[in-house]
Formats: structure tokens, sequence, C-alpha cells
């Protein structure tokens, strides 16, 4: 028997694993542990979007633990989708600062492996799985946000097979630390033409004509960017899949984005941290019935998250599941934030303080992401409405 590593009581959050399984979570945690005695990083929320560490990427890269699911002959380690939930969710649950890998990891490898083509597979899977070459996505817009389908963004084809990319990307996480960027732009048609049309390219950062400006948050930090094509030109070993099939590409990419634990863990260090205020100090009884309606909203949630993982892993496309996952998690993260801060003595503050003020005062900056990136909730509640025939 195994828990989460979430401080809270083990008769709670007790889950049967393999021994192999358990194995594995406590190899992770022995890590994580010995980082944190080194000083190597301080827990936090939503470490996985803004804590960017590539030497920490690069630490799990050595263990195996990232590209675990990529095959071994692209530099991967064949393990299963729930081998990497495992690791993940520790990682997650740990506050670890995993952002710089995260995206290469959880999305552009399964969606380099479905549709790139071996020089693709070639180039970049063995870097992802090394922690080495750290991807950004390019889909959001000025005026194409949630209304994905919207993207104006040009991919504009030329005789010789290249293509020319002009365009604004915004409100990309990472671009100013990722080596490259999967696009989606418009390859065929106008805007109007909505889904049809659209492609998507591996681009390099790193060329001449792509400019990044990092865009602050409300906490100061600089994790977002806006990417600006100035008319960027690229080989034809650009595209990724079949030109005009991006759409479908993209729908089948969100799956694995909006359904992971992080939809649901961002905010369990301060849980974490919770529940050791608790343990020190001694707990009311509204706060421990606040301490387990929390902690069994996100064992719900964690099932949830696990059945998908697991269609995923069979091949299918439980793309309005993953939306439901992504909908009651992100709601979930903030309720849980705004509930710590009722239920708890502590005056959040960004410096001074202990580390519980500081860290629920950097929980509550980040509340507002929440609900937004990945798809806002009313897109999503779009997507299970479709998908349940109620439009």
């Amino acid at each position: 028997m195994t828990t989460l590593a979430t401080g809270v009581p083990p008769a709670v959050l007790a889950v049967p694993e393999s021994p192999q399984l358990s194995e594995l979570r406590e190899q992770v945690r022995a890590f994580l542990g010995a980082e944190l005695a080194a000083g190597t990083f301080v827990p936090a929320s939503d470490n996985w979007m803004s804590g960017f560490d590539p030497a920490f990427s690069s630490r799990l890269g050595q263990h195996g633990w990232l590209g675990m699911m990529i095959p071994s002959r692209y530099g991967g380690h064949d393990r299963s989708a729930v081998e990497r939930f495992v690791v993940t969710e520790e990682l997650l649950a740990h506050g670890a600062p995993v952002a710089a890998h995260w995206i290469a990891d959880r999305q552009m490898a399964p969606g380099i492996l479905a549709h790139g083509t071996e020089e693709q597979k070639h180039r970049y899977l063995p870097g992802i799985a090394a922690g080495e070459i750290l991807f950004a996505i390019g889909m959001s817009e000025p005026d194409a946000g949630s209304d994905l389908a919207a993207v104006r963004t040009r991919a504009m084809a030329r005789p010789d097979g290249s293509w020319t990319i002009s365009g604004t990307k915004v409100w990309t996480t990472g671009a100013h630390v990722a080596h490259a960027m999967v696009l989606l732009a418009r390859s065929d048609g106008e805007p109007s033409d909505r889904q049809a049309g659209l492609s998507q390219f591996l681009v390099d950062l790193s060329h001449p004509d792509i400019e990044v400006r990092p865009l602050r948050s409300i906490d100061g930090a600089a994790h977002f960017n806006e990417v600006i094509f100035h008319d960027a030109r690229v080989g034809p070993e650009a595209l990724l899949g079949r030109r005009g099939e991006g759409w479908a590409q993209v729908m089948s990419e969100l799956a694995f984005e909006r359904s992971g634990p992080e939809r649901y863990l961002s905010t369990m260090p301060l849980l974490r941290a919770w529940s050791d205020e608790l343990r020190r100090s001694g707990a009311t009884e509204q706060q421990r019935a606040t301490l387990g309606l929390l902690t069994a909203k996100a064992w719900a949630l964690r099932r949830m998250s696990l059945s998908v993982a697991a269609e995923l892993a069979e091949g299918r496309r439980p793309d309005v599941r993953a939306a439901m996952v992504k909908d009651l998690g992100s709601a979930f993260e903030g309720d849980l934030v705004e509930a710590v801060r009722a239920a708890s003595d502590a005056d959040p503050r960004r410096s001074g303080g202990d580390p519980f003020a500081r860290m629920l005062a950097n929980s509550i900056l980040h509340t507002p992401a929440f609900t937004l990136r990945g798809g806002t909730n009313e897109i999503l509640r779009g997507i299970v409405a479709r998908g349940m025939g109620l439009r």
C-alpha cells in the first residue's frame, strides 16, 4: 500500500499498487527527498507552469523519468502510462520545478510519435527523453485565445517546399527557455474557414526572424511570452503531420494537455504545507473537515485522470472526459487555495513571514490562470455538451 505525497492521513489516500509501481514511487520520493535536503528547489504551487529549472529536468532525464513512454529506439524507456503517472504525480505533489521539460514530455513526445516523420522522431525524441530539448506551444493569439479555430498566423507555401511564417502567438509558456515550438498556423484558406486549412509546424526558436518577448504576470515573473514571426522561412521538414490536418492533430494533443494530474495537483503543495501546519499546531474540527473534503475531491479527480490516461494508452481519444478533468480540476485548484486561506490563520505575504504564508501568497497570485490555460471553463463545458449530444 502506498499514498500520494500529500501529507494527509495515509488511510484517506491509500492506493493498492503493484510492487513495481510502489518501488518506482519510492525511488522518486527518495530522489526528491535528496533534492530538498540539498536545497536545489523550494516547493511551490504551480511549479509545473512557472518553475523553470533545466538542470533539474536534466537530472530527471538521467534517472529515466522523462520520455518514459517513448520507444527505446528513439531514446525513450518503453514504460507504461501508469508508470509515467506515478512519477508525474509525485513531482507535482512535491512542488518540484518541472516547467522546463513539461510541455515537451507531456504532449510533444506523443504528438511527434503519432504524426512525425522518422527524421523528426530521431531529431527531437532523444533530446526530450534526456531533458535537453525543451518545447513551447504556439496556439493562442491576440485575437484567438480559447477560440483556437480563429488563428491568423499564416504559413505560406513556397515553390521549393519551404514555408514563410508570419503572425503572433501570445501567452506562450516557456518560449524564453525553449529550443523549439510546435506551431499551429493557417496554411490554406482564410480565418473564416475555421478548422479547415490549419497545419502544425516544428520550428526552431533560435531562428533569426522569430522574436520572443516575455510577458510579466501579476507575481512579477515572466513565464508567459509573446512570440512574433517576422516572415520566418523554414524548410519543408518543419511540417508536422499532413498539411491541412492541424486541427485534428491539435485536438488529439489537447487530451494529453487537459487530463493530466497537473490539472488538479497544481496547489497540492499548499495542501501538504497546511496539513503540516495543522499537525504541528493542532487542528479544529472545522479545519479537519475542510482538509478531509479537499482530500476527497482530489481523490475523485485522480480517479478520473487515471481513467483518461488508460484510454490514451490504448490509443483512444477521450476528448470529452479530458475536458471534464480540466474543467473540474482547475476549479478545484482555485477552490483549494480559497478554502485554505479562509481556514488558516496565516497572513499571506510574498516576503517575510513564514514559508507557509509565502506559499499561500504565491498560490493566490497564480489562481486566476487556473481556469484560463488549456481552454477556459466555458469552452471546455461546450466540448462536454457537444460530446454528450446536448448541443
